[in-house]
């Protein structure tokens, strides 16, 4: 089982390695050969305003930032795909509270080994737990040394350890998530500061303003900033969904160890 979570470890870190450099690759390619295609502008011509109603064109003009809140947005994306998948599947099959309800009957009836069958049947964190558990009961009820304190004390050990050993790989990928929530805010915040500074820099140009070089700083101040809060709030809202997932998982792991370990306490001498 352990060399089962090393490997499965080893995938996702590389897995969250790649995806950074590869998510950038892609967003700079939309950003030069899509969105800055000639056929999006007059004249056929990347440095005029875009085509009337030519949304593409538009957010072309939003500049170099353009591209980078795409990669943190198109992250946000990947890797809230990627936990969603990761999450379903550590929570197993059938509903969680029926299983603990059918756990807690086996293990009244002493019927062990048919309540670690449940566990497999389960395929989820929550069943590798308990399965851990279980097997660490059936120990401590033939050994015969042990106190009864010591052996409630080796389950709930065991318990904890499986625990912390399915964690991580449910937490993987949420940092990464919280630090776009903060980060496209402020790179959105960033493009809108050098757009503005464009901006004015047009109304300063001797003369008449530059009314090309304002629109597109104005452009590129507005782009970015909606850029920024779209890549943000959709990383806040997956952050905390995922967040909330986690923590009712914990929650019925948490559950089933103390039912195992009341259990023990009440049957066992």
């Amino acid at each position: 089982m352990e060399q089962s979570l090393q490997k499965n470890s080893l995938f996702k870190s590389l897995f969250a390695t790649l995806t950074i450099p590869i998510v950038i690759a892609v967003c700079v390619v939309i950003y030069l050969f899509v969105l800055g295609s000639p056929s999006n502008f007059i004249g056929n011509d990347p440095n005029n305003h875009p085509l009337p109603g030519n949304y593409l064109g538009m957010v072309y003009k939003g500049g170099f930032i353009v591209p980078i809140l795409m990669s943190l947005f198109l992250m946000v994306i990947t890797y809230s795909i990627e936990r969603f998948i990761t999450i379903s599947k550590a929570s197993g099959k059938g509903n969680t509270d029926s299983f603990l309800f059918k756990i807690r009957g086996l293990l009244l009836s002493n019927s062990i080994e048919q309540a670690v069958s449940e566990c497999d049947a389960q395929k989820g964190s929550l069943g590798s737990v308990v399965k851990s558990g279980l097997r660490k009961y059936k120990e401590m009820q033939g050994d015969k040394e042990l106190s009864k304190d010591q052996k409630v004390l080796a389950i709930q050990k065991d318990i904890e350890e499986a625990t912390e050993l399915e964690l991580p790989a449910l937490e993987q990928n949420l940092p990464i998530i919280a630090t776009i929530a903060s980060v496209a805010t402020l790179v959105g915040l960033l493009g809108t500061v050098i757009g503005m500074i464009k901006a004015f820099a047009a109304l300063a140009t001797a003369g008449a303003p530059d009314s090309v070089a304002l629109a597109n700083g104005i452009s590129e101040a507005l782009i970015n900033t909606a850029l920024g809060i779209s890549g943000s709030a959709i990383a806040i809202i997956s952050y905390n969904f995922f967040t909330s997932k986690i923590d009712k998982l914990t929650y019925s792991i948490d559950e089933a160890g103390f039912s195992i370990l009341q259990t023990f306490s009440t049957t066992q001498k």
